[in-house]
């Protein structure tokens, strides 16, 4: 089965991908060939920013092809223009002479492919099961984005959602649905617990202010005495980092409880760091209009490495498949974050990771049954 979205397996060419969604795209194909079928991923990565890169198809997992077509450099007005008409182009005629009528494509909703897919559905008139992560135009506010994607939202046959408020939200017909909050792989224990007898937390993500969530999680540092250690993992622009270390410095300076920043970590290195703490926090601003509909990938990842989770209560997480297991906080404040943390009893007995593992097996047999209906 095709599955298309941008994609890419490195950035040696380039292309412009979302790591997220990829780790996300590779959980979803995994699940369809635990099914006994194939998938061949159709990249939609046809833009670079280092130079042209032939196309072709690659085995890059068992059961998984993934198909790209020419990169082409955006560099300048003339050659951006070129790389968009030749992206529409592309994705349009590959969907026109390799689709059979009635076949099932799955497609990771994206603004900039909508129109290929749409006509190319009127020629073809496969199924198609849209995968909705968030809507784009409630973050850009545009009001002629927003018609685009809820008339193509209606085209879809059915329908993969990380929440059910976003179910609830876009599938007014009651189309064939499936919800995955996130990757539901399960990470062995590899890292080593801190001995140093404090209580490890860690805040990992983006400095992105309008997120809140870096800064909410050092600032409950100055809430929490020397029994603890907050660590901070992530990425973000030179003056949000500038900012994040002022910060950091300035909760040390007045409280006892420890705050670090620990860097960028990837692979490996991020699971056993991550495995070396006890706590994750899932700070935000609750008020960010994707907080309706999106769910926080970084509850999770936590909650696959064994850690308990302290979050902001959301109506998307008080509803989720782990809600149970998670601890809230409910007024944005450094206070209350630490509040939550403090109540946290770690001689309780806790298994995150066997939650995953049940959400991992009823995905794979719901994707199976979502396909088999349309």
């Amino acid at each position: 089965m095709k599955y298309l979205g941008y994609y890419d397996i490195s950035n040696r060419e380039g292309r412009y991908f979302s790591l997220a969604a990829t780790n996300k795209m590779d959980y979803i194909c995994k699940s369809i060939v635990a099914n006994g079928d194939s998938v061949e991923i159709v990249s939609a990565s046809i833009g670079s920013i280092k130079g042209n890169f032939k196309g072709g198809e690659f085995s890059i997992a068992n059961g998984v092809v993934l198909k790209k077509f020419l990169a082409i450099k955006r560099k300048g007005l003339l050659k951006k223009l070129c790389a968009t008409i030749y992206s529409f182009f592309s994705i349009f005629f590959y969907l026109l002479f390799h689709t059979k009528r009635n076949e099932k494509i799955i497609v990771y909703h994206s603004l900039g492919y909508m129109r290929s897919i749409s006509i190319a559905k009127l020629f073809k008139r496969f199924h198609m099961v849209l995968e909705v992560e968030e809507v784009y135009s409630d973050v850009s506010g545009g009001k002629k984005d927003k018609r685009k994607e809820l008339a193509f939202f209606k085209k879809a046959d059915a329908y993969i959602f990380p929440t059910e408020l976003l179910n609830q939200k876009i599938n007014l017909k009651n189309k064939p649905y499936v919800i995955i909050h996130g990757t539901y792989n399960v990470e062995k224990p590899i890292g080593v617990k801190h001995d140093d007898g404090r209580i490890h937390c860690v805040y990992a993500g983006t400095f992105d202010p309008r997120k809140g969530g870096v800064a909410a999680a050092v600032a409950a540092g100055t809430f929490l005495d020397a029994k603890y250690h907050v660590h901070i993992l992530g990425f973000g622009g030179d003056n949000d980092k500038k900012n994040l270390l002022q910060k950091i410095d300035e909760v040390n300076a007045l409280s006892k409880c420890k705050v670090t920043y620990d860097g960028l970590l990837s692979g490996e290195e991020y699971i056993k760091f991550i495995q070396s703490c006890d706590i994750g926090l899932s700070t935000q601003n609750p008020d960010a209009v994707f907080n309706a509909t999106s769910f926080p990938s970084k509850v999770l990842s936590y909650m696959a490495n064994g850690l308990r989770v302290v979050s902001i209560k959301i109506e998307v997480l008080a509803i989720s498949a782990v809600s149970d297991l998670l601890y809230y906080y409910d007024e944005n404040t450094p206070e209350a974050i630490a509040n939550a943390i403090k109540a946290i009893d770690l001689t309780v007995p806790y298994d995150s990771r066997k939650r995953i593992k049940e959400l991992d097996t009823k995905f794979t047999e719901e994707i199976k049954n979502l396909l088999e209906k349309i």
